[in-house]
């Protein structure tokens, strides 16, 4: 950490939004103007939206994050978090990775925390449930899938190959919609290389308590949506949710009872619950309660925007919806990003007045729900594009492959796109990558003493 005289600009939180605001603020600064020193427990940002992608082998995992020492040079980069803000002496408590807590003072503050998955205190879910909000659980995903395969390949006991063969996922947004649709991607391909499964003996459940699935693109691409997975030989199960998991034993509200080794969680997010100990104004939700400038209510020195920031959609209130706020999603992340950096800019100059709002409309929304499969919605002024198929999966590519950050990412991403077109997907399982030291330990490890094994011995006789 530096110790220089200059102001400190702290930016809590390394995720899309920290990452894009931290750089126009570098970007922006003179010459040892300020310190910008970002805070997070990855030493790298994850692209969310292409994690079901990643968790389908279609993308590198190492191709889906951003280092952020490579990408913000000028920056400082504490791995560790923000446990406590104490406003009136202007300190931040940062716990790191490893070593004790300490304080760190700074002149101005940006939250970009970001989200963490909405859960529910169903009984199993902890034990039973995988996340996909992070590259650690796509990655792991995509192994825990492969091994269900390989378990049912190999046993000749019935019962725990239907539980191997069996995949419930939690959520039919976004994420729930779009890592189903990969995962059963990969797994009809996969099994073409195995002799004893087959993709008749898989069973895809997709349950969310909503009416429809994929409500970001309207009811009639989300229908669209339904019938496509259905066609494919997922269930698809609405209006309904899971009461408990327990062991893999999956219960419905609806009766329906169902055994599963995969149960996987994508029923929505929620701001970060550390946002409670910063002693900020929350909206109802948890989220930061911020102006149209970005800046926390009631601060001039502290700003918020991503998925931890209720932002006013001034769009949304300007046709009339007076309670219009800005939805969670990396559209809105990028734009807010740029704004509140040169908002921080202005502040550091004493240019007050310079506060600018947000304010942008709704772009529309893409989906991808596997190989050469998806759904779009096109907004162009008052005119909304529908399309469907491969044609929306190639705006789903497209779009995302552009927003990705950094032109290396964009470039590796490209790539295996393009070496997907030519090479088959592999679908080999590194699950041992959980437990690398295993082998290691087991071959390592003392072997038993002739005194530890003689009672054994006389035990025996």
């Amino acid at each position: 950490m530096s110790t220089t005289e200059r102001p400190r600009i702290l930016v809590v939180g390394g995720g899309y939004v920290g990452l894009y605001a931290a750089r126009r603020i570098l970007k922006k600064l003179r010459s040892q103007e300020a310190i910008v020193t970002v805070v997070d427990p990855r030493s790298y940002m994850t692209y969310q939206p292409f994690l079901p992608e990643a968790a389908a082998g279609s993308i590198s995992p190492r191709h889906v994050v951003v280092p952020l020492r490579r990408v913000l040079p000028g920056a400082e980069v504490l791995t560790g978090r923000v446990t406590t803000i104490d406003q009136d002496r202007k300190v931040a408590t940062v716990a790191p990775i490893v070593g004790e807590a300490y304080e760190l003072p700074f002149d101005y503050l940006v939250i970009a925390l970001g989200a963490v998955s909405r859960t529910f205190p169903i009984p199993g879910l902890a034990e039973n449930g995988i996340g996909m909000k992070g590259i650690e659980e796509a990655i792991g995903l995509r192994n825990h899938v492969l091994e269900q395969l390989d378990k049912a390949d190999s046993t000749t006991d019935e019962e725990i190959r239907r539980k191997a063969l069996t995949f419930v996922f939690v959520g039919g947004g976004f994420a729930g919609a779009e890592t189903i649709g990969e995962v059963e991607d990969m797994a009809r391909d996969a099994a073409k290389y195995y002799t004893n499964v087959k993709r008749e003996d898989m069973r895809f459940v997709l349950v969310d308590v909503a009416d429809r699935v994929l409500p970001e693109v309207g009811p009639k691409l989300g229908e669209y949506g339904r019938k496509h997975l259905e066609s494919r030989g997922i269930e698809v199960i609405l209006k309904e949710s899971m009461k408990s998991c327990v062991d893999g034993h999956v219960v419905l509200s609806n009766g329906l009872e169902v055994d599963a080794n995969t149960i996987v969680w994508t029923a929505g997010v929620k701001p970060n619950p550390v946002l409670a100990r910063y002693g900020l104004p929350l909206g109802p939700r948890g989220h930061v309660d911020t102006l149209p400038t970005l800046q926390v209510k009631g601060t001039d020195y502290i700003w918020a925007a991503g998925d931890n920031a209720q932002v006013p959609d001034l769009v949304g209130r300007a046709a009339g919806n007076e309670n219009a706020w800005c939805p969670p999603n990396a559209q809105h992340a990028l734009r807010q990003a740029k704004v509140l950096g040169d908002n921080v800019v202005s502040a550091l100059r004493d240019f007050s007045a310079a506060q600018k709002e947000y304010k942008h409309a709704n772009k529309g929304a893409v989906a991808g729900l596997g190989l050469h499969k998806g759904v779009a919605m096109i907004v162009m002024g008052k005119m909304k594009i529908k399309l469907k198929g491969r044609l929306a999966w190639y705006m789903h590519r497209g779009y995302h492959g552009m927003a990705m950050p950094t032109f290396n990412r964009k470039i590796r991403v490209f790539a295996d796109w393009t070496l997907g077109m030519f090479l088959k997907r592999e679908v080999v399982s590194l699950g041992a990558m959980e437990n690398p030291r295993e082998e290691f330990y087991e071959a390592a490890k003392p072997a038993p003493q002739a005194s530890d094994a003689a009672p054994a011995q006389k035990a025996k006789a």
